[in-house]
């Protein structure tokens, strides 16, 4: 079964599954979007399925299950697959060859006309900072260099989406910084990129929307703003030194009531002060501003959860009336590596889930 073409939509992907053998369910009902003309985010912990997913995508994989297209055609039409580009995550090439012959041999591979392949070549190189490098042989390259001709190898056919597994694997800065700007290069010229990547601020800098997979199921799908609207706030933080109760120095604009967070440190030795132990609980208050906002206050620093800035302004007035030094106001994000905490957690236990796939019980494989 397949879902309608959609044009929007380079990659359209619903109830996606693959079980190997074992009854290990490595993907357990996907559904992904890719837009054309976005940088899209596939993340989750190791044996999460990304990995899968993507070979599923160039049928290197058969899927159990699969309801989807690729480019506005099935999942699994050969001819698509000319206008996809794929960086495998451990690409490998014969050693003998220079770059420029690897490059033309992957083309020739991809079924790019000979006249073409030798100018695109040329191109690409140059695009990737490895012209001085092209007549050396691979077997010379470092694992950077190899990265960087892989990225290289994956436009030769000039495709409509290009896939990426770790593309910036074993890469110095100055080569991550310059892959980041192929991709947003592609976005600009109306490409789809999909990248697969461990390094969440990579990705953060370049993504338009993320995907995020635990244990073969979408955990959380969005834009950044989306998935961290909830979580967006302001903080204020003051000077500690102040003798005012935290009711009396909010008096108007904050009603807060005293509650408890749990300990942060280890157990604190028998022979700390109380009020120096590092374990000790730490008294915070938490209520809300007169405007409505959610808010908390630890002793030094106010956190209102809300991105208007209108209702700080009575805050700030409120505590240099009362004398409190203000030593920063900043908005805040949960950053793209709290989301991924935060989705890989198990919500029981508040810890990580156990990495890898999950293991099909009795009553599913039936």
């Amino acid at each position: 079964m397949t879902t309608a073409p959609t044009p929007d939509l380079a990659i359209n992907l619903a109830n996606v599954e693959k079980t190997y053998k074992g009854k290990v369910r490595a993907l357990r009902g996907v559904s992904m979007r890719v837009h054309r003309g976005e940088i899209f985010g596939l993340l989750g912990p190791n044996g999460a399925g990304k990995s899968t997913l993507v070979k599923i995508l160039m049928t290197i994989v058969r899927p159990t299950k699969c309801e989807g297209a690729l480019l506005g055609a099935p999942i699994g039409q050969k001819d698509t697959l000319a206008r996809v580009g794929y960086l495998p995550e451990h690409l490998r090439f014969p050693g003998y060859l220079t770059g420029e012959q690897t490059l033309d041999y992957m083309a020739a591979l991809a079924k790019v006309p000979s006249k073409v392949r030798k100018k695109r070549a040329e191109e690409m190189l140059e695009l990737v900072g490895m012209t001085a490098w092209r007549k050396k042989k691979i077997g010379s390259y470092s694992k950077g260099m190899k990265q960087r001709l892989g990225i290289a190898q994956s436009l030769m056919n000039d495709p409509d989406i290009v896939l990426l597994d770790e593309p910036t694997d074993g890469v110095d800065p100055v080569g991550r910084r310059d892959i980041r700007n192929v991709m947003v290069e592609m976005k600009e010229r109306g490409k789809s990129v999909l990248i697969n990547s461990h390094l969440l601020g990579e990705v953060e800098m370049v993504c338009d929307r993320v995907s995020i997979l635990v244990q073969g199921q979408v955990a959380a799908q969005g834009t950044l703003d989306e998935l961290t609207d909830g979580g967006r706030r302001y903080e204020i933080e003051i000077e500690p030194a102040t003798e005012q109760t935290p009711q009396k120095l909010f008096e108007g604009v904050a009603a807060l009531t005293q509650a408890e967070r749990p300990p942060i440190a280890p157990p604190p030795p028998s022979n700390a002060p109380p009020t120096k132990r590092p374990g000790a609980v730490i008294p915070v208050w938490r209520g809300e501003l007169t405007t409505g906002e959610a808010a908390e206050f630890d002793g030094r620093t106010l956190r209102i959860n809300t991105m208007d800035a209108k209702p700080i302004q009575s805050i700030i007035d409120a505590l240099r009336q009362r004398g409190v030094v203000i030593r920063s106001l900043r908005p805040v994000r949960p950053s793209l590596e709290d989301l991924f905490i935060e989705a890989v957690a198990d919500p029981e236990t508040g810890k990580a889930r156990a990495v890898g796939a999950s293991q099909s019980s009795k009553k599913e494989a039936k």
